[in-house]
């Protein structure tokens, strides 16, 4: 991954950092169960104890790493912001050089494959999906970052990932990424609204959206 995405990777709200294998086993353990009951029963009806029965973990292990819902549900935002970051940056090496409309194609392309096959995905990528804010979630606008807004922190790490193309440390440039991220997000809402896998026409015109607005950019190289 590009240095410059590593460094603004997110810690997470985690209560305690896990370090011993075992610890980092439980933990992995514990998300891939809030991943998969997310599938299952969304996140309104989730519970931190349903989430460590299905994990296999005393609840008291599950408050060990997180306070409460809303960070074991930010905790799994993160791990996924990750995953993406990681694999996002596999496919632009391989495509290399990368132009803005490139980057655009393999950004959606990765997303909708995680959101067809990562299990709990559907449910919460970088934020939740839903309209609906579920008990014990204060304030799912901030789940990555309290300073910033979930798709500004996405932002950051996009435009780290960019390196020159995005021109990093660039306000106006964050600004154009947020606001692509925006539009982004509420078509492919829709084309998962209107398809389990994903209206193909939608996601197409997804990308032709994008890519026209970031053409226009002077932040954009």
């Amino acid at each position: 991954m590009n240095a410059g995405a590593r460094s603004q990777q997110t810690a997470g709200p985690v209560r305690r950092r896990p370090v011993q294998q075992r610890s980092l086993e439980r933990y992995g353990r514990i998300l891939d169960a809030c991943a998969g009951l997310l599938d299952e029963v969304g996140a309104t009806a989730l519970t931190t104890k349903e989430v460590a029965q299905r994990a296999q973990v005393p609840i008291g292990t599950l408050y060990q790493f997180f306070a409460g819902k809303e960070d074991l549900l930010a905790a799994l935002a993160t791990r996924n912001l990750d995953q993406y970051l990681q694999r996002l940056d596999a496919r632009l090496a391989a495509a290399a050089p990368v132009g803005a409309a490139v980057f655009t194609d393999l950004a959606v392309e990765e997303f909708v494959a995680m959101k067809r096959a990562v299990p709990g995905f559907g449910q919460l990528d970088f934020g939740l999906a839903g309209p609906a804010v579920p008990s014990g979630v204060r304030d799912d606008r901030h789940l990555l970052d309290a300073g910033v807004d979930n798709n500004t922190a996405v932002a950051l790490r996009l435009q780290a990932l960019g390196g020159e193309l995005f021109r990093p440390g660039d306000p106006m440039a964050t600004l154009t990424l947020r606001v692509a991220l925006e539009a982004a997000d509420a078509v492919l809402k829709l084309a998962f609204r209107e398809a389990p896998e994903g209206d193909p026409a939608l996601i197409a015109e997804c990308k032709r959206l994008v890519r026209g607005y970031l053409a226009q950019q002077p932040s954009v190289r």
